[in-house]
């Protein structure tokens, strides 16, 4: 299945909804990114809980992404990866480096404030 990319603004916060397979093939993403900081969007949330698949290609744009977002000042949160994904980044201790919610509140919350949502009284 082909990566499917949609997004959405809540708050201040960009959403980038993904559908299928992050993977070598599909580069949409990392290039939607760059034009959306190229506009001045600085606070992203990237929704993984239809993602049904990760290589390591995948793995390195959502990092790549991440750090081109925190160059520009801005911040990115992870919200709801499947338990596949979830594997794959406790395995890769990619976990410790991307802040992950469950609920799509606190994800944007923390997105917009640039740090956890749980610094500011809010379990993720």
């Amino acid at each position: 299945m082909d990566l499917s990319v949609k997004t959405r603004t809540v708050n201040e916060a960009v959403v980038i909804e993904l559908v299928g397979r992050l993977w070598i093939l599909d580069l949409p993403l990392r290039d939607l990114v760059k034009k959306l900081l190229d506009e001045g969007k600085l606070h992203f949330v990237l929704n993984l809980s239809n993602v049904s698949y990760v290589d390591s290609s995948g793995l390195g744009q959502m990092l790549a992404i991440w750090t081109s977002i925190k160059n520009q000042g801005g911040y990115m949160t992870l919200l709801q990866p499947s338990d596949r994904v979830q594997t794959l980044l406790a395995i890769t201790k990619l976990g410790s480096v991307f802040q992950i919610f469950e609920d799509e509140s606190s994800a944007v919350t923390a997105a917009v404030r640039g740090g956890p949502a749980s610094s500011f009284g809010i379990s993720a």
